[in-house]
This record gives structure tokens, C-alpha cells and sequence, in this order.
């Protein structure tokens, strides 16, 4: 007869198999209960991974921190198991922190929140002592959503200010708008792809891993966490300057199309490496089971949970998160009931401006999925205002009124370039309002006809109140919801064509004092027809 091994002699040992054989179904009866209540949101988290290349690597995040459980068996195995009621109070705060995110319809807070509920659950089943043990490996699970594309702005203003500054100290001339830049052997522009986020993420991950694996001291974990951060923007900005550099000096042959792509990773690649060999020089010994074991107080065989408690907890635990889900339905009734709204600008607004069907350019902003969009041009004697309003109800994650999706000019746009410009304060019935100001530069490219230089404007119409602020307007209609009023929200875009931003804002300025007011009660006419 074979002797027992260490985990199974450990087991043994003040009757913890009687324990870990009732704790652990009680997990997974935790565990499965919140995937199967909160499968929307787990399976909308799945199919972004799919989706997307950027968080392509989240398919290997649920692995991995098995692997590093797995590795700490030994030492789970000298510990016992007992159950933390009071952890259910941080998971009613998650649940609580779910139906906010899905109130105002935020993929990224729902899917903190069901993680973040699938982490605590180990806590309120095994204990905080078997948990501590296991923390890494847990935290770890957070990289498995898919967060961070709201660093893309920043991100791809730094790399286009780099480029170009590294351009012009190469003494190539460089002409800038917005995100696109042309020097003498072509025109260049910063695109989602070119923003790095995929590089950062990857690298924190695998930063974070590293630096686990290698280190025992907190300081050099938060140290090369710090580089791992660090690093992939620079060599980012590096990478973009290269692309260009490549396709100038190439006449355009080389680093053009896919290969800047390719490129781009292949260096990527090459930064990281050798990150992870200076990072190497510095590893620390980890700890050995043994010793891990050693360190653990006396273990306590006395009083271990009884089957009932393990069901009170399992049962406990899963009635804890589905609380939010009963809200969830009771807060959806009135929007399932709601008819699809009807939105039709008014052919005149006054003697003074007189509607069109025809449009004063080819150009539309870019909404997904509205429940109802009408767009309108005015004319006046000072000059055209272009209206268009997107019109949402009964929002959902693929159809919402604040969504990074819906822009006025889609980052990979070749026909129109978007730059910043300023908006005055207007007077809109006794309450001040700046609208969000842009500037729209369309192409050389363009027939005569089309090219022009338009001045948007933009708000947003949430709960009967404007602003600019997409959190204000995500706030706004989660206020709205728990009020029984519905989530009714739109975006109001007026434009302008016009080479003069002072001409053009002065219009826009007339416009928006005498006609909005119009605007205001025709969109809360169409919220009363529900």
C-alpha cells in the first residue's frame, strides 16, 4: 500500500476532508448560481472577447488563475475552510453596483460587478484566511474584463503629438489636423489600432503575471508593474514614428496597409522580451509549500461547519445576487410596455426659419441603433443651420444614447476631420448652456461640391435636462428609471457650414437661443406619447 502524499496526508489531519468535501460543492453551487443569474451579462462579456482583438487575450485569464490556484493546493490543503457571513454585505454592494451599470446601460460596471461577485463568493464560503492565500490568483480574474478602450482619446492624441513632434525634429515638414497629419510623401493619420491600447493591456497582464511569479518583495512587484506600463506607450509612440519613417523613406512601399501592423506587433514583441530579461535579473526565490505550510498557526480541527451551514451559506449567497435581478425586472416594466416613439422635425420653426428636406452637406453623424433619428436643415436670412436629432427609448447595450460608438466622425473616417473648437455660453430658457464644440474639415478629396468646413455643435436631451457630460446624461436617465419615467434620452447636433468659426458660432448662437426652446418641446411631446 502506497503511502498518502502530502495534500492527502494534510487532508487527513484534524478531519479537514470531512470540511473541504462540504465547502467546495457549496462553492460551486455559489459560483454556478451567479454565471446562471448573471448570464447576459457573461455572455455579453464572451462575445467582446471574440469580438474584439483588443481583449482577445481575456480567453486565457479564467485558465491561468486555475494554474495559480492549483499551484497553492498544498497550502489550501493545510487550511480549514470556514464560512464569512458577513461577506454577503459586500455582495449585495456588488448586486446593487450591477443593476446601477445596467440602469445606465455600462457593459464595463456590469461585468466588474459579476466578477467581483464571483470573487467574493470564495470568502463567504471558504473563509478570508483560505481566500488571503488565493488573492493573487483572484484579483487576477479582473483582467478578464474587457475595460480600458475609454484610454483610446488620450492614448491616440499622445501618439499623433509624438509622431509628429518626432517628425519634425527629423526635419520632416509636418501639416497637422485633429488626428491626421500629411508630411511630403503622404498623408498619415492615428486610427483606434494605432493607439496602443491593445499593447498596454497585453503588457499589464503579462506584466502582472511576471512580476508575481518572480518576486516576493511588494516593491518590486509594484516597480516592474509600474514599467510594465509604462513601457508599451513608449515603445507605442516609437513604433508609430517608425511606420511613417518607413513608408517616407520606402516612398510609401514599406509599412503601408496590414504590414504597419504587423510590424507594429512584431516590435511589440521584441520591447517586451526584453523587458521580461533585465526584469529576470532581479527575481526573487519564491516561498516552498513547505514552507508556506510551516508558517500557517496550529490548525484548529474543532468545531468544523456542519452540512446545514454549508446549504445556509450556498443558499444565502446565490438568493444575495439574484435580489438585483428581481429589481432589474420590476424597473423594466414600464420600458417593455413603451411604443417606439415618433420624431418628425417641424417643417418651419417661425416666419424667420423656414425648413428643407435637402441637406447642407453629404455628411451625418454616426448613431447606432436609434429608436427614432429625423434630420432637417433651416434656413434664415443670416445663413442654413443644419438640425439632427438621434432619439433613444427602451436602451439596451447595443442601442444607447452615451456609447463610444455613436461620434460624429468615426476615428477611421477618410472623408471628414474632426479638431476641437469653442462654443460660447447661450441663454437657453433661463439656463446657461454650452453646447460641445467640433470642427469639421472635409477632404480635398471630395468633389466641389461637397468639400466644406462645417461647425457642429452637440448636447444631450436626458430626462428633460441638457448637457454635455456623458456621465451627467448616463446619471440623468438611471434618475429617470427609478422614478418610473423611462430612460427617453436624445442627441441634438446643429451644424454649420462655414470657413469662419466666429460667423459660424454666431449663427449657431441664434439659432440655438430662438429655436431651441421649439426643439426642447418637441422632444418632450415625443417622451409623453409612450
Amino acid at each position: 500500500m502506497n503511502p498518502p502524499t502530502s495534500s492527502q496526508a494534510l487532508l487527513q489531519r484534524a478531519g479537514l476532508s470531512t470540511s473541504w468535501r462540504h465547502a467546495l460543492p457549496a462553492l460551486v453551487v455559489v459560483l454556478l448560481g451567479i454565471v446562471l443569474l448573471y448570464r447576459g451579462t457573461a455572455t455579453a462579456m464572451v462575445g467582446i472577447w471574440w469580438r474584439s482583438e483588443t481583449f482577445a487575450h481575456a480567453f486565457i485569464v479564467p485558465p491561468i488563475s486555475l494554474w495559480l490556484i492549483w499551484r497553492q493546493r498544498e497550502l489550501l490543503a493545510a487550511m480549514t475552510p470556514r464560512s464569512q457571513p458577513w461577506v454577503l454585505l459586500p455582495m449585495v454592494l456588488m448586486a446593487l453596483f450591477w443593476l446601477a451599470g445596467d440602469l445606465v446601460v455600462v457593459n464595463a460596471a456590469t461585468q466588474l460587478a459579476l466578477v467581483a461577485l464571483l470573487v467574493l463568493a470564495v470568502p463567504l464560503v471558504l473563509g478570508t484566511r483560505v481566500a488571503g492565500a488565493i488573492a493573487f490568483p483572484l484579483v487576477f480574474l479582473f483582467f478578464a474584463v474587457p475595460i480600458g478602450e475609454f484610454l483610446l482619446p488620450v492614448l491616440m492624441e499622445g501618439t499623433a503629438d509624438f509622431t509628429v513632434a518626432a517628425l519634425t525634429l527629423s526635419g520632416i515638414p509636418v501639416y497637422r489636423e485633429g488626428l491626421q497629419f500629411v508630411i511630403p510623401s503622404g498623408n498619415w493619420s492615428v486610427v483606434e489600432a494605432c493607439s496602443g491600447v491593445r499593447y498596454l493591456i497585453a503588457s499589464l497582464m503579462v506584466g502582472t503575471l511576471f512580476a508575481y511569479l518572480n518576486y516576493s518583495s511588494t516593491w518590486r512587484r509594484v516597480v516592474f508593474i509600474g514599467i510594465s506600463i509604462v513601457v508599451p506607450i513608449l515603445a507605442n509612440w516609437l513604433r508609430a514614428y517608425m511606420i511613417v519613417m518607413l513608408g517616407h523613406l520606402s516612398d510609401n512601399k514599406l509599412a503601408v496597409g496590414v504590414d504597419h501592423l504587423i510590424y507594429g506587433w512584431v516590435f511589440f514583441g521584441v520591447v517586451i522580451m526584453l523587458m521580461f530579461m533585465i526584469g529576470a535579473r532581479w527575481s526573487e526565490p519564491e516561498a516552498t509549500a513547505k514552507e508556506l505550510v510551516a508558517a500557517l498557526p496550529p490548525l484548529d480541527g474543532a468545531a468544523l461547519a456542519s452540512t446545514a451551514r454549508w446549504v445556509f451559506i450556498a443558499a444565502a449567497g446565490v438568493a444575495t445576487v439574484a435580489m438585483s435581478l428581481l429589481a432589474k425586472g420590476w424597473l423594466d416594466r414600464d420600458a417593455q410596455a413603451a411604443a417606439a416613439p415618433k420624431l418628425t422635425l417641424p417643417a418651419s420653426l417661425g416666419p424667420d426659419w423656414v425648413g428643407s428636406d435637402s441637406t447642407i452637406t453629404d455628411w451625418v453623424p454616426r448613431f447606432e441603433q436609434p429608436a427614432a433619428q429625423a434630420q432637417r436643415s433651416y434656413a434664415s436670412a443670416s445663413g442654413t443651420v443644419g438640425v439632427h436629432i438621434a432619439y433613444y427609448r427602451a436602451q439596451t447595450y447595443e442601442s444607447k444614447l452615451v456609447n463610444s460608438e455613436n461620434t460624429l466622425v468615426p476615428s477611421e473616417d477618410k472623408v471628414w476631420n474632426r479638431t476641437s473648437a469653442r462654443a460660447p455660453e447661450i441663454d437657453v430658457e433661463g439656463h446657461a448652456l454650452r453646447m460641445l464644440a467640433s470642427r469639421l474639415q472635409g477632404s480635398p478629396n471630395l468633389t466641389q461640391s461637397s468639400q466644406a468646413q462645417l461647425l457642429v455643435w452637440q448636447t444631450y436631451w436626458s430626462d428633460g435636462a441638457l448637457t454635455t457630460s456623458d456621465y451627467r446624461a448616463k446619471l440623468a436617465m438611471a434618475v429617470s428609471r427609478l422614478r418610473g419615467r423611462g430612460d427617453d434620452g436624445a442627441s441634438i447636433v446643429l451644424y454649420v457650414k462655414s470657413d469662419d468659426d466666429q460667423r459660424g458660432s454666431e449663427l449657431l448662437a441664434r439659432f440655438t437661443r430662438e429655436q431651441m426652446p421649439a426643439l426642447l418641446r418637441m422632444l418632450r411631446e415625443t417622451r409623453a406619447q409612450r
